[in-house]
Formats: C-alpha cells, structure tokens, sequence
C-alpha cells in the first residue's frame, strides 16, 4: 500500500530576507487580544494585566497586497480586526525588552478575521475559541517592510492604523494606544516559547470592529509617523458557491 506524502510550503513573507540572504519563510503565528482598551471595553470584556496570547493556523497566512477571503459556511457573522503584523529574523528564549528590536525583520498590516459568533458561543461554554481565529485566509498580511537601518522605535509612536470597508472608515488608531509595547510582547512570549526566524506576531486591533459581508472591499493600511503610506492590503470578501 502507498502511502501519499504531504508536502508542506509555508509562505514567503515577501519583502524581507534572512541574516544571509535568503527569503524568510513564515514560522508561527501568534497574535495578542485586547491589546488596545477601547476595543476591550466594546468587547466588554477586562483589560488585560499582562499579553492575552492565541495562535492562529499557518493556513490562515495570506501575504500579498491584495488577498480574496471566503467567509465559512460555519459562521453567519466575520468581523474585520485590522493590525500592526510584526515578522521576526532571529530566534531565541527568555529576550530581554530592551534587545527586542534587534529580533525584528520588518512589519506590515493585516486583518486577523474573527468568526465572532462562534467565538462568543465557545467563551460561553468555557471552550477554546481557535476555530474562530482559523479558517483558510483569516489572516491576510500586506508586503512587509524591512526595519530601517537607522531605526529609532520612537517613530513608531505616532505610526496608525486604518482600515476602511467599502470606503467608509471603521477602524483607526495609533499604535502609541496598544496597552502592551512590542518589546514587552516579544520578551513575554519569550518567556513563553522558544521564538524563531520567520514568527509572525498580529499586536491587537483597535476598536470598531464589526461584521463583513459578501462583495465587501476591505482596505488596511499602516500610514507613518510622516503621513506617508508604509504597508496597505486590499482584502475582497467573498462567499463560496
């Protein structure tokens, strides 16, 4: 009896490279809930005391500047949680906060997807809510954008996210409003797990998320702390016939 070998590729996070040169493959992903208070406050749900950690599934990976999404057939309600995606080039365990940067690849936008009603029916019954957070293409990421060589995290302060669905804004905030900073997500994860070259990190959307629907056109983007657009991503939402 044969036996069919699966043989997986893990997706380029196009635009960036390894220390060597060579293209950097997607690790895992993790992603940080209530990670801005508005958005915890209309979740009603607590502020969180120290990083609320989840994963998503390397199916749910889309990268590119334009991604198409279906919605499942298991979910009447996906919302749109639009977000600062940060990609790691070095590994380690136990990082210190203050050498955190030096982890870092690049970064882009991304929506982490949420089927909103299985999640709440899972929280109801005390369950995981991994389903909601997993199906095929319920994370799409933008291009990334290499660190700069002269880099000072300061500028990242007044850095903002957007996201719009068909042309009406929903979603906006700096990244000066997340609760936990990225070098204090990178070393509590370390403490955690042992990262790697190629780990994704989705650090928490802002407030106003809300539902998607079939034929809508959604656009993120990541603009500077000079006004100038540094990472966008289109996402068309369909449904599958």
């Amino acid at each position: 009896m044969t036996r069919n070998t699966f043989h997986p590729t893990w997706p380029q996070l196009s635009g960036l490279q390894t220390r060597n040169g060579n293209e950097l493959i997607a690790g895992t992903v993790y992603c940080v809930g209530r990670n801005f208070s508005e958005h915890a406050c209309e979740m009603n749900s607590p502020i969180p005391k120290e990083p609320l950690i989840f994963t998503k599934p390397i199916g749910s990976l889309l990268v590119g500047e334009e991604a198409i999404v279906q919605l499942p057939a298991q979910s009447n309600d996906v919302h749109h949680e639009v977000e600062w995606v940060v990609a790691l080039d070095k590994g380690g365990k136990n990082i210190p906060k203050n050498e955190a940067w030096d982890y870092v690849a690049g970064w882009g936008v991304g929506i982490d997807l949420t089927a909103r009603d299985l999640q709440s029916a899972a929280k109801k019954a005390g369950k995981p809510w991994a389903v909601s957070k997993g199906f095929d293409g319920f994370g799409p990421v933008s291009r990334f954008a290499p660190k700069p060589t002269s880099f000072f995290p300061m500028h990242l302060e007044d850095y903002e996210l957007e996201l719009t669905v068909n042309g009406q804004t929903r979603q906006q905030d700096k990244l000066s409003s997340m609760l936990f900073t990225l070098p204090e997500l990178v070393h509590y994860l370390s403490t955690l797990f042992t990262l790697r070259p190629g780990d994704i990190l989705f650090t928490g959307t802002p407030a106003g998320v809300s539902q998607v629907q079939a034929g809508d056109q959604c656009r993120a983007v990541l603009t500077s702390n000079t006004g100038e657009l540094e990472s966008h991503l289109n996402v068309k939402i369909t449904v599958v016939k």
